[in-house]
């Protein structure tokens, strides 16, 4: 008997004690969460530094030059190698986008939509302060939590949620936004409608690797490809919907801020595997077909266009739509037409859902009466004006060949030769040069994987690369936890754009010396090798300076876009708060 009651009570112990350890992991972990959203986390001590213009360059001392820079080293006069400080600007700053700017934006034409294009503020108007974090900003959460769920304080705007309540476009709950994944022409969630668009499109083996998303929202279109391998460029204007852009890059998402109105996009030719339009509302009939012409000149040979919503299906649709049916007959009688004048196939129609593929050649495409624009200009896009001819293909041996060259199924065409480097068509770049850039750019990641443990840890997502090259540093970077924004300055000498595409990555022009079209905060990490030269002539290999010598303060609207950021300039390496 008394055993009995010896081991009863040995038995209440236990489960005390064991009642004891969870409460204590309960409270400990709720503890630790709190601590995490309290804004007093390792990365939300960064924002609050940034808003009190408290932030400095920190520089590694112990790196080594030798490899990156083999020239004479340059004399530094140490008065001049002390970094500048900057000061934050005032609060309502804090999401300025320097070209696109709301009050700017108003002062021009809205025809075409010229008032939502790049206009950037001149000299006199740029700039010379650090853009300041909003109140209560929080490290944005991992990927892919983060393509769910997106904290309030980093983007407070609420107008979508009342907006586009009944769409399951974005909710509010409590501290958080929620994104269930539904939009307007896919209300059972992008999921099920990409699903859809798979059941014609050969998305599931590699072939489509890259697409376009016009008007896109908040993107959920593009994040829910990602789990598809396949990486989609998301643009959408700075318009009366607020922050729908932010919300995606918030997300983890590639996107930009940018419009079809009447400047090129700044992406190759023959860049995306695919592009779609979800009731963008892009008038793809009016001036002369020029929209439709603009996505076939970026839309590979075999590339396929989906478009989702008015006109498809207006038959049954029109009353819900609350349009006149004879309108919507005439809108997809143009977009027929134009398509037949691009001598694209249609696929299918089904539902509210068109998707047309662009034919792999010229070959099937003769005796068609379209203007042609002229070759050599066809990634010659910066601020250029589009204009309503076709772009033509280049040229094929035979009737079944693509032209311009085939490309592999995703992941074997990210070190694949890409068909513009075999081909010869980038003067200075052979098959040679490509592959030692690949190896260089194998063992500089390796390098910065050592100095930044957390590169690719998950901690950052959303990656730049300033000065792009051949995207070597992305494809050695390629991971499912991370994507990154390729950009080829407009004063590059060599327009390598193209070849990071046929890689199976995304990229961008721009010049450095223009605001970057997006929102502040919206990279963790920023990989700027070589841009400063590229824009300097003159410049310091100091270890105690993060810039040029001459850095010119038109640079600062461009940086201060992208905070916070880790930047890695040519072996200088500093958490720059800019």
């Amino acid at each position: 008997m008394m055993a009995t009651k010896t081991n009863s009570a040995d038995g209440r112990t236990r489960s005390s004690i064991q009642i004891f350890i969870v409460v204590g992991l309960c409270c400990f972990f709720y503890i630790l969460g709190a601590w995490q959203r309290s804004g007093f986390g390792k990365g939300d001590s960064i924002a609050m530094q940034i808003t009190k213009g408290e932030a400095e360059c920190n520089i590694v001392s112990n790196l080594n030059f030798e490899s990156h820079h083999g020239g004479e080293v340059v004399a530094v006069d140490e008065s001049e190698s002390k970094p500048k400080s900057f000061k934050p600007c005032n609060p309502r700053y804090t999401d300025y986008t320097p070209c696109q700017d709301q009050k700017r934006a108003m002062t021009f034409p809205r025809e075409n939509m010229i008032y939502r294009e790049r206009h950037c503020p001149p000299d006199g108007e740029k700039l010379h302060c650090l853009i300041p974090a909003p109140k209560g900003y929080v490290t944005p959460f991992p990927w892919p939590k983060s393509r769910d769920y997106v904290p309030y304080a980093n983007a407070p705007y609420k107008s979508l949620t009342v907006e586009k309540a009944v769409q399951n476009w974005i909710q509010y709950e409590g501290n958080v936004f929620r994104f269930p994944g539904g939009g307007t022409q896919f209300p059972q969630g992008a999921d099920k409608y990409i699903d859809q668009l798979a059941s014609v499109i050969p998305i599931k083996n590699g072939m489509v690797r890259t697409a376009l998303d016009t008007g896109c929202g908040v993107a959920s279109w593009g994040a829910y490809l990602m789990s598809r391998n396949v990486l989609a460029m998301s643009f959408a204007p700075r318009d009366s919907h607020e922050a729908q852009v932010q919300f995606a890059l918030e997300r983890g998402v590639p996107a930009v801020i940018g419009v079809l109105g009447t400047v090129k996009l700044p992406y190759p030719s023959r860049a995306f595997d695919m592009a779609h339009c979800s009731r963008c509302l892009i008038q793809w009939g009016s001036n002369d077909g020029m929209y439709l012409m603009e996505v076939d000149r970026v839309l590979r040979p075999g590339g396929y266009w989906v478009l989702s919503g008015p006109p498809i299906n207006w038959r049954n649709n029109y009353k819900a739509w609350q349009r006149p049916k004879e309108e919507l007959e005439e809108e997809q009688r143009k977009i027929e037409e134009i398509a037949k004048l691009l001598c694209w196939e249609k696929k299918s129609e089904k539902g509210e859902i068109a998707i047309w593929r662009k034919r792999v050649n010229a070959d099937s495409c003769r005796g068609r009466k379209a203007t042609f624009c002229n070759s050599v200009e066809a990634d010659d896009v910066w601020y250029k004006k589009m204009e309503a001819c076709v772009t033509p293909y280049p040229d094929a041996g035979s009737s079944d060949e693509v032209a311009g060259g085939e490309l592999k199924a995703f992941p074997e065409r990210l070190y694949s030769v890409p068909p513009r480097v075999a081909s010869g068509s980038i003067p200075g770049v052979s098959v040679e040069t490509y592959q030692e850039d690949n190896s260089k750019w194998k063992k500089h990641v390796k390098a910065y994987k050592k100095v930044n443990k957390i590169i690719d840890s998950g901690r950052y997502r959303n990656i730049m690369d300033m000065n792009a090259g051949l995207g070597g540093f992305a494809a050695a970077l390629e991971s499912s936890k991370l994507w990154v924004m390729n950009v080829v300055p407009t004063i590059a000498e060599k327009n390598t754009l193209g070849v990071i595409y046929e890689r199976g990555l995304i990229g961008i022009y721009h010049d450095w010396c223009e605001g970057f079209s997006t929102y502040p905060r919206t990279y963790d990490l920023i990989h700027a090798h070589g841009v400063f030269s590229l824009y300097k002539e003159k410049y310091v290999t100091s270890l105690n300076i993060c810039a040029p010598k001459s850095l010119n303060s038109s640079f600062l609207p461009t940086l201060m876009c992208v905070v916070p950021a880790f930047i890695m300039y040519e072996g200088c390496y500093t958490l720059a708060n800019l």
